[in-house]
């Protein structure tokens, strides 16, 4: 039975900045297992995008899509899924704006239309990006990217009650059920995995974390992370690219 649990953001976190997990990281992940902590990748990322990582790092439990897509040792918790009117809605309304969706569930993804910030988001991303703008009409879609820099607020008032925007990155917005959250896939994760019990850590540097942070007993923020991410940190380690993961694991005395 897991003592503890640390659920792990990637981008600017477990990843190094080439979106890499450090081989010490690595390492790391493997003596927490032999100690009784359970590791988990905690991401807005969905699951197609990161089987590398779970490869590498031998971890099967994942709350993905800023907690629209939950699994425990590989197997299916929870997914959200985006109700079809909701979908035309936000389509329509983008269209207006002239903002590209991208559409997304554990399989896959497509976007409504391309332009420079989806080419240099996919291209970091190393993701393979293909314009299909009625893909979404025939595919469970449990998560978005809305592209734009600065119209959150707008998402936010025009689909208040259906949908939620968080701003991942200075090109795009989160988009989820509203409801749905790290912290709720975090809460959907402990409790139908029956680890209500253990002592929850996580770590994490980015907007989409700060939730994240508020359902954990104890939150650690990276060194590059965020001011408002620090802020909220019970202990920030050092930086994703000089064995911040290692350290912080270290300081909590999670291995050795």
């Amino acid at each position: 039975m897991e003592k503890s649990v640390v659920f792990f953001d990637l981008d600017g976190t477990l990843f190094d900045d080439q979106k890499h997990v450090l081989p010490a990281s690595i390492a790391a992940i493997q003596e927490m297992r032999k100690r009784g902590v359970l590791p988990v990748i905690a991401t807005g990322r969905n699951i197609f995008e990161i089987q590398d990582v779970l490869d590498a790092t031998g971890i099967d439990n994942v709350v993905s899509a800023n907690g629209s897509y939950v699994q425990y040792q590989g197997r299916k918790l929870s997914a959200a899924v985006i109700p079809a009117t909701v979908l035309a809605d936000l389509t329509a309304f983008a269209h207006q704006q002239g903002d590209p969706v991208g559409y997304f569930n554990a399989q896959g993804f497509r976007l409504s239309q391309a332009n420079q910030d989806t080419q240099d988001n996919f291209k970091l991303l190393r993701l393979n990006a293909v314009v299909d703008p009625t893909w979404y009409q025939h595919h469970a879609i449990n998560f978005l990217n809305v592209f734009n820099r600065d119209k959150g607020d707008l998402y936010n008032q025009e689909f208040a009650g259906k949908l939620s925007f968080v701003r991942n990155n200075p090109r795009a917005l989160d988009t989820m059920v509203t409801g749905v959250s790290k912290q709720t896939g975090i809460q959907t994760f402990l409790q139908e995995a029956g680890l209500t019990h253990a002592k929850t850590y996580a770590f994490g540097d980015g907007l989409n974390d700060l939730q994240m942070f508020d359902q954990v007993d104890v939150p650690v923020a990276m060194g590059n992370g965020l001011p408002e991410v620090k802020a909220q940190a019970a202990y920030v380690t050092t930086t994703n690219t000089t064995d911040g993961i290692v350290q912080g694991l270290r300081h909590f005395n999670l291995i050795a």
